[in-house]
C-alpha cells in the first residue's frame, strides 16, 4: 500500500508540474550509468525560480546466485535557483524511496558476505549546479544529505539461503550524489 500512494504522490507532481511548465529538461545521472543502472530524469519549471526534478533509476543485475546489485528508486526534488532555472547554482529539497536486493558485492566485508533485501524512504536537502555547455545541453552536479529509514531481511551469501534476521535502521549522511547530463526541450 505504501509504494501505491507513493506512485500517485509522482503521477500527481508530475502531472500538475508537467500541465504548467514552460522549460522541461530530460536528464540522465552518469554516476548511476557507471554502475550500469538504467536511469533517467525530468526536471520540470513550476516557478520563477523553481524547478520540480524527479529521478529514478533501476538495476535488475544478477551476476550469480550469490552476487546481485538489484534496486529501484526515485527521488523527487524541488528546487530553488539562484538566477534563473536549469543555469548556475541551486539548492533542493528531496524525498527518496528505494527498494533492493544487494549483496556478495563491494568493498565493505558486510556486504560483501551478506544479502540484504528490502526497503528505504526518507528525505533531505542539496545542493548543485549546472554548466550550460550548449543550446540545449548542460552538465549538473549534485550533493545532498539526509535522513533514511530503512527496512531490510538479511541473508548470507549462496544460493537459497535463509534469513538470518529482519533489522530496521535509521541512517544518517549522504543520499544524493549526481553528475547527470540534462537535455532542455523548451
Amino acid at each position: 500500500m505504501q509504494r501505491k500512494g507513493f506512485i500517485l504522490l509522482i503521477t500527481a507532481v508530475l502531472v500538475c508540474t508537467f500541465a504548467n511548465a514552460q522549460k522541461v529538461a530530460l536528464k540522465n545521472n552518469l554516476f548511476m550509468d557507471a554502475m550500469a543502472a538504467v536511469n533517467f530524469g525530468a526536471e520540470f519549471k513550476v516557478g520563477k525560480r523553481t524547478t520540480v526534478d524527479i529521478p529514478a533509476s533501476l538495476n535488475l543485475w544478477s551476476f550469480s546466485d550469490s552476487k546481485k546489485f538489484k534496486h529501484f528508486a526515485v527521488q523527487p526534488e524541488f528546487r530553488w535557483w539562484k538566477c534563473e532555472p536549469f543555469t548556475g547554482h541551486f539548492l533542493g529539497i528531496h524525498a527518496h524511496y528505494a527498494s533492493y536486493n544487494v549483496g556478495g558485492i563491494g568493498p565493505f566485508k558486510t556486504i560483501k558476505d551478506n544479502r540484504y533485501e528490502g526497503w528505504l524512504i526518507g528525505a533531505g536537502v542539496s545542493y548543485g549546479y549546472n554548466w550550460l555547455i550548449a543550446p540545449r545541453w548542460s552538465l549538473e552536479t549534485t550533493v545532498g544529505i539526509g535522513y533514511a529509514y530503512m527496512s531490510h531481511d538479511k541473508y548470507r551469501c549462496g544460493k537459497c539461503q535463509p534469513s538470518v534476521g529482519h533489522k530496521k535502521a535509521h541512517y544518517f549522511g549522504p543520499t544524493k550524489l549526481g553528475l547527470t547530463l540534462v537535455f532542455l526541450l523548451k
